[in-house]
């Protein structure tokens, strides 16, 4: 018996829908909607180097891991917001870095609030993605092997990053707000064009691990010995390796400076009425001279000096100390060369104590 038009057209249509939900559920490769992670292939990315919409719809479960790298990629697109389980997006070795390559809003999205892991090594990107820096839950970040020039001062707000990888760029300093990341552990500055690295560095907290190696350094700042559970520092490659440097440099000081030298050194009391509101700030900003058997102070006029200082028993790494005169720097001062000596040889053995925290020091 012929079934009525009705009927077959109502059993035709959950067949329809079965087979467009085939279609939408694996555009070109099998998905299986209990995986969490997924590897695009290149033939899922469109002509115009985008992904396919959908992406949510494919994984009730929620995706929790997406790899699109190697695949041409020239632009993540809104697609992906919608993905709030997402905690590791990997996009190595593709050509994003173009204006629009990240989708607008994507801190405010689901995906901003789950990421966790982001790798763009490998891209375009000449600049640091104003994007990035609202994902405060962000705690691993990879940029390397892009065409970045500076880190910006705004790379503070990623408060939760762990691990900062920036190596094969072309970077030529470090801002002092880098210090301000509580949780860094890992932060890979290789293959760069820096020159110097800020003292701020030091106040680091959680820092274990420190690559500089390739880059443009001459000296490091004293206070890198600070850095109490630093166990890796990678310099090989660097001018303070291959090259022995010692510089010395020295500006007199102003009247300005000598009168405040005089008030700090002889304890001259004063208060807030004696001096003007200027100077008083100004006698405020003294810093102690380093040198034990010294006591003096100094303000803008200092020698900046490089000295080489044992790390481990095994490497001479040169660190930069600022001093308040020559006198305090050369053998041949008023006091006598056996007690300069000494008083060197106290610096050196501090220091040597603080780098004993050191585990692994590579220099070639």
């Amino acid at each position: 018996m012929a079934a009525a038009p009705g009927q077959a057209a109502a059993e035709a249509e959950p067949e329809a829908s079965a087979a467009a939900a085939e279609e939408e559920e694996a555009p070109g490769a099998a998905v299986s909607p209990a995986s969490r992670r997924l590897v695009v292939p290149g033939s899922w990315v469109s002509p115009s180097g985008g992904l396919p919409a959908g992406l949510e719809r494919w994984f009730p479960a929620g995706l929790e891991e997406l790899d699109v790298s190697g695949t041409g990629l020239a632009a993540l697109g809104a697609e992906l917001l919608p993905l709030g389980r997402l905690h590791t997006l990997l996009a190595k070795n593709n050509r994003l870095g173009a204006e629009g390559s990240l989708p607008k809003g994507l801190a405010a999205s689901p995906l901003g609030r789950a990421l966790r892991v982001l790798n763009l090594s490998g891209n375009r990107f000449a600049r640091l993605p104003d994007a990035l820096l609202g994902l405060r839950g962000l705690r691993s970040l990879s940029l390397g092997g892009n065409r970045l020039h500076r880190i910006p001062a705004a790379i503070q707000e990623l408060r939760s990053l762990e691990f900062l990888y920036l190596g094969g760029n072309f970077i030529t300093s470090i801002p002092p707000e880098l210090a301000n990341l509580p949780l860094l552990s890992y932060l890979v500055l290789c293959d760069n064009k820096i020159q110097s690295i800020p003292p701020q560095l030091a106040q680091l907290p959680s820092l274990r691990s420190l690559s500089l190696h390739n880059n443009l350094l001459t000296y490091l700042p004293r206070e890198i010995l600070n850095l109490i559970h630093l166990e890796e520092l990678s310099l090989r490659g660097n001018p303070l390796v291959v090259r022995f440097v010692r510089d010395l440099t020295y500006k007199p000081p102003s009247l300005q400076e000598l009168a405040g030298r005089t008030i700090k050194t002889r304890n001259i009391p004063y208060v807030s009425g004696d001096l003007p509101e200027n100077l008083l700030r100004y006698l405020d900003l003294a810093s102690n001279c380093p040198n034990p058997r010294c006591g003096g102070v100094y303000f803008d006029s200092c020698v900046r000096q490089i000295k080489f200082v044992d790390f481990c028993g095994k490497y001479r790494l040169p660190l930069m100390h600022y001093l308040c005169s020559p006198e305090c720097s050369s053998p041949y001062s008023s006091a006598s060369q056996s007690s300069t000596s000494q008083s060197e040889s106290d610096s050196e053995d501090e220091a040597i104590v603080a780098a004993r925290r050191m585990q692994k020091v590579l220099l070639g």
